[in-house]
């Protein structure tokens, strides 16, 4: 199958308002799309955390993935350290959609034939905010790229962020903007829901998808 690049502007409808609200002057002038764009409209959980976390929390946040996969939740994330990977690949398994943000352009990017067969399926979107002169992932554009999904999504899941690291400062600017932040009720962090993040439970997830 050959899939078509779609380039949306601010000024498309398809473009996310929510976008523009968030993010204001940093929001990115132009998406890049591999996929079905309307799955932008769902409500989605994001997946947001630090490359290092500790072992307890990388089992967790497994049995976690499967039951969002159960609960036919819309993930989106940059899955790309080794434990997202390793979520990416979970939630594959089921149904629900999924929404990959890349740091890097969508030209050339190599895509394993189950995420083209989610694609095929209208379930997967691959969504990017860099053009093609970004060709390689750096640090400094997986912030940017982990600020655009905190931005779409309607509420965060943060299975851990090393305090004052990047991944800290996504996850504060989404306190700021009151959104909700999902996080593993243990000692490891505690800096997290000293700061308001709501201890993990699949049910006020569910019913925070659903509106209600």
């Amino acid at each position: 199958m050959t899939l078509s690049l779609q380039t949306i502007r601010r000024t498309d409808s398809a473009y996310p308002k929510i976008l523009q609200t968030r993010l204001g002057a940093a929001a990115p002038a132009a998406l890049f799309a591999l996929g079905e764009t309307v799955l932008m409209q769902n409500r989605m959980l994001g997946l947001v955390c630090s490359i290092q976390c500790p072992g307890s929390i990388v089992l967790k946040t497994f049995d976690t993935i499967r039951a969002l996969k159960d609960a036919g939740i819309t993930v989106a994330g940059g899955f790309l350290s080794p434990m997202e990977q390793d979520c990416l690949d979970i939630l594959l398994r089921g149904k629900q959609p999924i929404i990959l943000c890349p740091a890097r352009r969508l030209k050339g990017m190599r895509l394993g034939s189950k995420v083209r067969q989610a694609i095929d399926e209208e379930r997967l979107l691959v969504l990017s905010m860099f053009n093609d002169s970004i060709q390689h992932t750096t640090a400094a554009q997986a912030v940017q790229r982990n600020n655009l999904v905190a931005a779409l999504a309607d509420a965060l899941f943060v299975p851990y962020a090393a305090p004052n690291g990047k991944t800290w400062t996504t996850v504060h600017a989404a306190f700021k903007r009151n959104q909700p932040v999902y996080t593993f009720d243990m000692e490891d962090n505690a800096a997290l829901i000293g700061c308001g993040a709501i201890p993990f439970e699949i049910k006020l997830v569910i019913q925070g998808n659903s509106g209600t």
